[in-house]
């Protein structure tokens, strides 16, 4: 790690000590084992965590990072003393811990234990992390060669294993693929996995036809990590990757996409796949992004802050309903809070923004954290139980968010928050009492509710900050030319089963 950058890890991590440390809360669902499956039965709704919950292993346990992916069901968990934390779906050892068992809560990756662990990437099936010394491990599935150890033999790593980057900063991790950050002068960039769409970023997707007498198109896998000609000249800083696609910031804070281009998730206004870094024509000038900024890609879209003022820029597509954006544009609702972080997942996002976790999106299980009375939110919306809540840092999977809180000034809150022990017969019973007998008329109340129940607009900043009004809709008011009339019964006529159709 460069001598600046660890000066100001150390800085951050002395301050959070004094302040008494931080704490992750869970929300989603903890049935790993089914989540974005079709089971029968009903019983997807019964196994979640509705509203931001404590996990058992971690309460009390100063947690500084955490990661999960767009099209991953497993997340990883960094303590401020270099522990690794990982659970959730380990089908192919994504987890690290020599098996492939299921975890439904956080347990530590012993074969890291002798090690700093800095950062963290999450794959669909694989997962990466970084040492405070530079050093890169990786476990899970290897199929495509994402885990950058130069081989293919033995497609499966249940172990860590030791992967071909040096001066490693920083790992982040798309479906079947992953991204380094070096601090190697001229390949401060490296990729390794699948090029389908050409998301490795080297100008070639490396499709050929596996079959001469029938199209059977394949790709060749790459397991060495390889530096991004494109990028040879800049030191690139930050990176963020949805399931087909990167995101990438360089020192003077210029923008660049590759990979997938469907739904405009690119930002060039088209939706053609793009095999190297290309530039964000929007973030040039005085739009360019600073140290501060923040950058966020999700399964079909992606976003930022730029201009160190703040503002939130998306792209792509956002959710299941409405148009896809097809390059940057701000999100009003957003306008004047100061975003620390933001995740996104497959169709849900959440912000941390000044002492306010903010989410908002299409919710299957409850991983935006409103609780049971409402699912999901077209519209940015504050996760109420957490007003007052200072978040550092956030992470989304399938059907999960993960929300890191400081615990500073904030009295009694987390005591108020509920406590998960992995007992899931336990909640599955809680939750089918909440699913029969929660009062309907409440809930119907609650839901027509609209900006009573946000904090009002804060006039002490530079730019108006939008109240957020969470999915809810303006009631219009009709006009007398729209207003409905009373039907004449007398002149109307019996409506016969031919009329009906």
């Amino acid at each position: 790690m460069p001598a600046r950058a660890a000066a100001a890890a150390a800085e951050g991590e002395e301050k959070a000590a004094e302040a008494g440390g931080r704490e992750l809360l869970y929300c989603g669902t903890v049935r790993f084992d089914i989540m974005g499956r079709k089971v029968k039965g009903g019983v997807q709704g019964r196994g979640n965590l509705v509203s931001p919950t404590r996990l058992r292993p971690l309460v009390g346990v100063d947690i500084r990072f955490v990661a999960s992916g767009c099209a991953a069901c497993h997340c990883v968990a960094l303590s401020s003393d270099g522990r690794c934390f990982s659970w959730g779906r380990n089908e192919k050892g994504q987890l690290g811990h020599g098996d492939t068992l299921l975890r439904n809560l956080p347990t530590v990756v012993s074969k890291l234990s002798k090690y700093n662990i800095i950062a963290a990437g999450v794959g669909r099936n694989h997962t990466v992390v970084v040492t405070d010394e530079g050093k890169s491990f990786a476990f899970g599935d290897n199929r495509h060669g994402q885990l950058g150890t130069g081989s293919l033999r033995s497609g499966t790593k249940v172990l860590p294993v030791p992967c071909l980057v040096t001066k490693a900063t920083n790992a982040v991790c798309g479906a079947e693929f992953t991204v380094w950050l070096s601090s190697v002068e001229g390949s401060s960039i490296l990729t390794a996995g699948l090029p389908q769409y050409g998301q490795l970023g080297h100008g070639s997707d490396n499709e050929y036809n596996a079959n001469a007498s029938s199209v059977r198109l394949t790709y060749d896998p790459q397991p060495h990590p390889r530096a991004i000609a494109a990028l040879s000249g800049k030191t690139v800083v930050k990176v963020a990757c949805g399931t087909n696609h990167t995101v990438a910031v360089d020192s003077s804070g210029f923008v660049y996409t590759w990979g997938f281009g469907g739904y405009g998730r690119l930002g060039h206004n088209e939706q053609k796949d793009e095999w190297q870094p290309r530039l964000v024509e929007i973030f040039q000038k005085n739009n360019m992004l600073s140290p501060s900024d923040i950058i966020s890609a999700g399964s079909a879209s992606s976003a930022c802050t730029a201009g160190g003022r703040g503002q939130l820029y998306v792209w792509g597509k956002l959710k299941n309903w409405g148009d896809e954006c097809m390059y940057p544009k701000p999100v009003r609702d957003l306008s004047g809070w100061n975003i620390r972080c933001m995740a996104s997942g497959d169709m849900h996002h959440i912000v941390g923004a000044e002492d306010s976790c903010i989410s908002w999106g299409l919710s299957e299980y409850g991983e935006l954290g409103y609780g049971p009375t409402q699912k999901s939110s077209v519209n940015p919306k504050k996760v109420d139980i957490l007003e007052g809540m200072h978040v550092t840092s956030v992470g989304c999977g399938v059907g999960m968010s993960l929300i890191v809180v400081d615990r500073a000034n904030v009295g009694g809150k987390l005591d108020q928050l509920d406590n998960f022990d992995g007992d899931i017969d336990a909640l599955f019973q809680e939750n089918t009492k909440k699913l029969y007998f929660l009062p309907r008329r409440d809930i119907k109340e609650k839901q027509k509710r609209k900006t009573s129940q946000h904090a009002a607009i804060d006039e002490t900043v530079e730019a108006p900050r939008r109240s957020l009004q969470g999915g809810t809709r303006r009631p219009r008011t009709p006009s007398p030319t729209s207003a409905r009339k009373p039907r004449n019964m007398q002149n109307q006529k019996p409506r016969t089963r031919s009329d009906s159709r």
